[in-house]
């Protein structure tokens, strides 16, 4: 595989943003949205690695090898056995890599796992003289969920579409890829000014939960699936949660508020991943009124509706 390495070779990467949990799919379940991040890396006969940045948060990033998607490409090319920069400095190569973020950071909409996914992407497609196959792309999925610790976004950002996902030991991850109604909408509420890391979100959950809380949650998780791929009349009922979003309220106030709102008013809203965007999972024809409403709160939320990504890591 190494021998594709070679000065001019340029690998490029597509890669969606993803809402995780929706409501009681805690750490399993994950859907792709319409927001992607671009990145690109190409091989180069300079010695040592060159970070470009442009869009979302370039001003909090690092452009050097601490940047997180070139530490994913580091462990995909490792584990390739094609090795880091020190390996290619002897060919007498170097890597350029061009970041172009438009998912929003600290928001819950899986930016870090977007990142995880695009770097290991761009390491085995590098190494590689095609578009990524259907092996390669599992890979991809179990060392990003490994990495993330669980697996909810990074496999809805390999694959696409809704996926649920679960990791039968410590390295191994397997995924369910299924297909959404077509009739329903995300509608995504992005705050304007707080942001929250998921370390600090998951930081306030407590270590154990009651075992009726535990049973409440695993009938909706699965009656989730079912709303989601054949009958979304039920999505409100599908969208409860008892192990996370209450736990979290003080850690996100507003996120909360919003979803009381929009419950109340008949709509299946959540915390999207770990906060402190809003997602509500509506009925096409009523998605902009959704929107609309939320506007009509002013300037606090972004609203977007991104759609769904059918499509996950598209490697060229």
């Amino acid at each position: 595989m190494s021998a594709a390495l070679e000065p001019g070779r340029t690998v490029r990467v597509s890669v969606p943003a993803s809402s995780a949990n929706l409501g009681p799919g805690f750490d399993t379940v994950g859907l792709a949205l319409g927001i992607r991040d671009e990145y690109a890396v190409r091989v180069t006969s300079t010695p040592g690695l060159v970070v470009e940045l442009r869009g979302e948060g370039v001003e909090l990033l690092p452009d050097d090898e601490a940047h997180l998607v070139a530490r994913a490409m580091r462990e995909a090319l490792e584990v390739l056995g094609v090795g880091w920069l020190e390996e290619l400095a002897r060919r007498d190569l170097g890597l350029q890599l061009s970041c172009h973020n438009v998912v929003p950071m600290s928001a819950g909409l899986g930016s870090s796992a977007t990142a995880v996914v695009a770097g290991l992407g761009l390491g085995f497609a590098l190494a590689s003289r095609g578009p990524l196959t259907d092996t390669e792309l599992a890979l991809v999925n179990t060392h990003a969920g490994v990495w993330e610790g669980h697996p909810d976004n990074s496999s809805a950002s390999v694959y696409g579409g809704l996926t649920v996902s679960w990791m039968p030991a410590s390295r191994v991850v397997r995924t369910a890829h299924l297909v959404v109604h077509p009739e329903i909408e995300p509608v995504v509420l992005v705050p304007r000014g707080d942001r929250l890391s998921t370390t600090t979100a998951r930081a306030v959950l407590p270590g154990h939960v009651p075992h009726a809380d535990a049973v409440q949650q695993a009938g909706r998780a699965a009656l989730l699936v079912h709303a989601l791929t054949t009958d979304p009349t039920l999505l409100w009922d599908a969208t409860c949660d008892w192990l996370h979003q209450e736990q979290r309220r003080t850690a996100y106030p507003a996120s909360m508020a919003a979803v009381d709102t929009l419950r109340a008013q008949g709509h299946a809203a959540v915390v999207s991943g770990a906060g402190p965007s809003v997602l509500a999972l509506v009925r096409r024809d009523i998605a902009e009124v959704v929107a609309a409403e939320v506007r009509g709160w002013g300037r606090a939320w972004k609203v977007v509706r991104p759609g769904i990504a059918l499509h996950g890591l598209i490697s060229t």
